[in-house]
């Protein structure tokens, strides 16, 4: 981005002797040095409300933000999900056969679901079930990976400023609730920001049950990333003290979990369950890279957080995606979790706080740190 940089920016090379008045200059220099060398701001970051007009995204309402090099679309009609996610005109995030999609009849009608699960930088898994569709033992359904993805966004605004720190922040949030008469009364209060200059998304959920009764609250963010981040040589970055398939052809990939090869038709998709290690500070990460490509996005949160952590891989053509999974239960779903007796429940006015850190690394020297930092959790 040329000689302009950001407060922040400017704020890391700085040292501690500076003064608040000192501080406070550099703070205006960076804000009126990007200001000199700009029109409008929305040459380098914006945040821009649309529509899309045709096809199965027809109507679909969404909000795109461009952070310098880094451009994301929000889904307001789906969650606030983010659909997608480029750097420097790069695309970094997988999309399904069916394309771009708004809501649809197959949005919760059991595994006709495939036909609407898109992908994109992820989706919100939950809250009644995550994993495969399942029916209890009274006959009732639960949707693959739960009705929260597709249930549209209220309340939604989108705001650009800068900040008294001199960072100029843009901000998408909304609320989605997952109801029904006779039933249950989640509400989820969505956040989404990003500041110029730094290659980072923050998404900062808070849910809430409104009900009068203990509720399931499974929860899960199901991160999709796909060509051409995902290439022969990509690999996946997880601090994984151990890795469980979920299944005989999980069991059966003689591929490592974390190299990616190239396309092959019909190879099955293998899902790992993963038992994550964690830094002092409580975080960890997961993360795919690609040395060729000179780029990696890393999944930053807090372990304690999420109790389980999955891996989908499908190195299957036309189907070539890794998905990172931060979960606060199984993807062997909901049936899993009740026969365990260890269902995750909210209790009345309860509300539970989650926190995901989605961030681009540039250049060798980066994708070599995220290496080391796996070892560094590892030893």
């Amino acid at each position: 981005m040329g000689d302009i940089t950001t407060a922040a920016d400017e704020s890391a090379v700085g040292t501690a002797s500076v003064d608040s008045h000192a501080s406070g200059a550099s703070v205006v220099s960076a804000r009126r040095t990007l200001q000199a060398h700009v029109g409008s701001i929305q040459q380098a970051a914006y945040v821009r409300p649309l529509q899309y007009q045709e096809g199965r995204a027809g109507n679909m309402r969404a909000i795109e933000v461009k952070n310098g090099p880094m451009r994301f679309v929000s889904m307001a009609d789906k969650a606030l999900d983010v659909s997608q996610l480029e750097y420097r005109g790069e695309n970094l995030t997988f999309l399904s056969k069916p394309g771009l999609n708004g809501r649809n009849q197959f949005d919760t009608n059991g595994a006709e679901a495939q036909r609407s699960i898109m992908g994109g930088l992820f989706f919100t898994c939950g809250f009644e079930n995550i994993g495969a569709p399942y029916t209890d033992a009274a006959g009732r359904d639960y949707p693959m990976h739960g009705r929260i993805r597709t249930t549209p966004a209220e309340h939604v605004s989108s705001d650009a400023y800068w900040n008294a720190d001199g960072e100029y922040v843009m901000t998408i949030s909304g609320e989605v609730r997952e109801a029904e008469l006779f039933g249950e009364n989640l509400v989820m209060r969505r956040t989404i920001s990003t500041v110029y200059g730094r290659p980072e998304i923050v998404v900062d959920d808070v849910v809430t049950n409104e009900g009068f009764r203990d509720e399931p609250l499974m929860w899960m963010y199901h991160c999709n990333f796909g060509w051409p981040l995902l290439a022969e040589g990509a690999q996946v970055i997880i601090p994984s003290r151990h890795a469980e398939p979920r299944n005989e052809d999980a069991a059966n990939d003689a591929t490592p979990w974390s190299e990616i090869g190239e396309p092959v038709p019909n190879k099955p998709e293998s899902v790992y369950i993963h038992t994550l290690a964690a830094g002092e500070d409580g975080r960890s990460f997961a993360a795919v890279i690609n040395h060729a490509l000179g780029l990696g996005v890393s999944v930053e949160f807090d372990a304690a957080d999420f109790p389980y952590f999955m891996q989908w891989k499908s190195v299957a053509a036309g189907d070539y995606v890794v998905g990172l999974e931060p979960a606060n239960s199984s993807v062997h779903g909901r049936g899993y979790h009740e026969r365990r007796g260890d269902l995750h429940t909210i209790a009345p006015g309860a509300s539970e706080h989650k926190r995901v850190t989605f961030r681009v690394h540039e250049g060798a020297e980066a994708l070599d740190a995220l290496e080391q930092r796996r070892a560094k959790l590892l030893a």
